[in-house]
């Protein structure tokens, strides 16, 4: 059982976790888990993870439905991408269960890091509008639909900060329509990862509902400044590999910190 401030903690870390959801799509998932750990206090990184996932998801669907009203949404190439990476996600919680959790912490930092450099490598590329999913690209959609979802579900996140750049290799949508479109595989990967950690008593559902409150409230909040940015471009890139880069250092000094204690 928490405290009252913990709960208000998971709140405002929800807003946190919602506002950069609604920005730049992954970036509630990454924050999620951090702040899981480092500020609301929840000692044990699975189960950190495994309510982070179900907020995570919950907060994404609030984040589609703000993002589908202006049309920033390829349901097809998300749909598609979201129904490959089921059972990616599937055994890669699965997995994950049975892994140490700060061994867990760790790569996920490292992972976070390779993702920052390929996203700010790629920071001017303008995407092509219009593009759709068909025969020609949906075995390579596909193809990245599995991969991130297992890593999705290995490191207990939605995996937004994976599936942007997924789908601007697959499809070549711009990043804008790309952050809009992952909020369906980053709901699923969520929803698929928590079910799995809930089957092992590993999720925190009073914990979760503050996350998810929080999210709500942020995610229309980061929705509004990513359509006032989406014209800037390369700066949407450039503000999530940033992010990236500095939630990733702080987890590997903590890491660090823990292990030479």
């Amino acid at each position: 059982m928490y405290s009252e401030i913990q709960y208000l903690l998971g709140a405002f870390s929800g807003v946190l976790i919602g506002f950069t959801l609604g920005l730049v799509g992954g970036g509630g998932s990454i924050l999620a888990v951090p702040l899981m750990v480092y500020v609301v206090g929840v000692e044990s990184p699975h189960l950190a993870i495994g309510t982070s996932a179900l907020a995570v998801a919950a907060n994404a669907l609030a984040g589609l439905f703000n993002h589908a009203r202006p049309r920033n949404v390829n349901w097809r190439c998300g749909g598609s991408f979201a129904l490959a990476g089921v059972m990616g996600a599937l055994g890669g919680s699965t997995l994950g269960k049975a892994f140490d959790g700060e061994k867990l912490l760790f790569l996920f930092a490292l992972l976070m890091l390779v993702v920052a450099v390929l996203m700010y490598r790629g920071r001017g590329g303008a995407g092509i509008e219009g593009v759709q999913c068909n025969r020609e690209n949906l075995p390579k959609v596909a193809l990245f639909g599995v991969g991130t979802g297992m890593l999705s579900g290995f490191f207990g996140i939605g995996g937004g900060f994976l599936i942007v750049p997924a789908l601007v290799a697959s499809t070549a949508m711009p990043i804008y329509r790309a952050i809009g479109t992952s909020l369906i595989a980053v709901a699923t990967f969520g929803l698929t990862t928590a079910a799995n950690y809930a089957a092992s008593g590993l999720l925190d559902l009073p914990l979760a509902a503050t996350f998810i409150a929080g999210g709500i409230v942020g995610s229309i909040l980061g929705a509004m400044a990513a359509r006032r940015l989406a014209g800037a471009k390369g700066l949407l890139n450039t503000l999530f590999a940033g992010l990236i880069v500095v939630v990733a250092t702080y987890m590997l000094y903590r890491n660090w910190v823990s292990f030479t204690a």
